[in-house]
């Protein structure tokens, strides 16, 4: 199993909504006109709020009912014609039963950091879903990493688990005794490895019966290294709210995704966007997040999925897009495609005109940033109500700013 969008803010950029801090969020769970998805208002915060409880079984509840299409909740292929289709009930089912392996079998506890470094396996999904309901700290990583890189995440987090697959279990094994806190060693693989526990096996012999956490909205539920150049990368830690941004109407206008909708995204699920884009933003709507394993980059690959599957949005970053342009000299007209979007680095306009000649399609972008967890940092870059982002753009005659990139580093897009 596995145009640059012109934007207009006249107030500037104000802090950042998972650390609520300008702003309190309310929380209304009620359908939305024809679409059967969550509404959720732009003026308050919930006290407390949980991804799982909120969202995913709300869906399976919808389902249930038949207030919600045929269409998975998770579709999953491979190069090999394997596919992984679970719905919304099978999603709450394992993802409680790996909230049970995590607690019962693994010992781990709430506020407990896990590490996962894992390719686009369907094990990703129930993983991250699972330490939500159990209010474990999920720490994504790419599989890319060499020792060095995992060693230091797991000693500035002091992780007390890590799941990965078969060929990183050596390079974990020679390290951790560097790593105290380490308890627990999770694998997914179809092989076993002396000293690990296999995460499917235990999947399947778990049970489905698991009380979520009721987290506040302000707990910590993520930790991401960040991707820069220069300097060690920096522990950026995020709330539950940065799930809840999702639920947002006003973050919700950039995908504005149906509960038919299929969404593709690309990212390597050990950075940001794939947490965001390949979970929060399709589930949130109901929509289906198609995943495929694609164990390297091949813009072949990429086109004869977008023809063959009914994927309606398309999430990824600018070298995709480029590097898709460079080597596919054939039609890129695609039957179902409605919505490309890409975000983490500018792309050249020209890019963008060319990808909509050639696909009829407009490629939207957008920016965030995840540095806004070390307090001496974020103290240097606060400016009253207004917080400076570090970013470049160029303003032109209407007021429209144009992202051009980092003032202080670029971006290592390995991955």
């Amino acid at each position: 199993m596995e145009r640059l969008m012109r934007f207009q803010d006249p107030r500037g950029n104000r802090q950042s909504y998972n650390d609520f801090h300008p702003a309190l969020w309310y929380l209304c769970c009620q359908s939305s006109p024809g679409a059967g998805a969550l509404r959720w208002n732009d003026h308050d915060r919930p006290e407390e709020f949980n991804f799982a409880s909120d969202v995913l079984d709300y869906w399976t509840q919808m389902e249930q009912e038949g207030k919600r299409g045929p269409n998975p909740a998770l579709w999953w292929v491979n190069n090999q014609g394997d596919e992984v289709k679970w719905s919304f009930r099978e999603m709450t089912d394992l993802s409680c039963c790996a909230a049970n392996v995590f607690t019962q079998t693994c010992g781990l506890q709430q506020g407990d950091r896990l590490a996962l470094i894992l390719p686009r396996v369907p094990e990703w999904w129930l993983a991250v879903i699972g330490c939500i309901r159990a209010g474990i700290i999920f720490m994504p990583g790419t599989t890319q990493m060499k020792a060095k890189d995992i060693l230091y995440r797991l000693q500035m987090s002091k992780a007390q688990g890590i799941m990965t697959i078969d060929t990183l279990a050596p390079e974990v094994d020679a390290l951790v005794s560097e790593c105290p806190a380490l308890k627990t060693k999770l694998l997914v693989s179809d092989h076993s490895h002396q000293g690990w526990l296999d995460f499917r096996s235990l999947i399947k012999s778990a049970s489905p019966d698991h009380t979520c956490i009721k987290s506040k909205t302000l707990d910590p539920m993520a930790i991401f290294f960040t991707s820069g150049t220069t300097g060690l990368p920096k522990m950026a830690k995020h709330s539950h709210g940065l799930a809840l941004r999702s639920s947002l109407p006003s973050c919700r206008q950039l995908l504005q995704l149906k509960t038919s909708d299929v969404l593709w995204c690309l990212s390597d699920p050990g950075w940001i966007l794939a947490i965001w884009a390949c979970m929060f933003e399709p589930w949130t709507a109901g929509s289906t997040a198609f995943v495929h394993h694609l164990p390297k980059f091949d813009p072949k690959v990429i086109q004869q999925t977008l023809c063959k599957y009914p994927i309606t949005q398309c999430v990824a970053a600018p070298a995709v897009y480029r590097m898709t342009l460079q080597q596919i000299s054939t039609s890129l007209r695609f039957p179902a495609l409605e919505h490309c979007a890409t975000g983490g680095e500018a792309l050249l306009p020209e890019k963008q005109e060319e990808w909509k000649r050639r696909t009829g399609l407009l490629l939207y972008q957008a920016y965030g940033q995840s540095e806004t967890d070390n307090p001496e940092k974020t103290a240097e870059v606060e400016c009253g109500d207004f917080y400076n982002t570090g970013d470049r753009a160029t303003m032109d005659e209407e007021g429209y700013i144009w992202f051009l990139g980092r003032n202080d580093d670029i971006i290592h897009a390995s991955g």
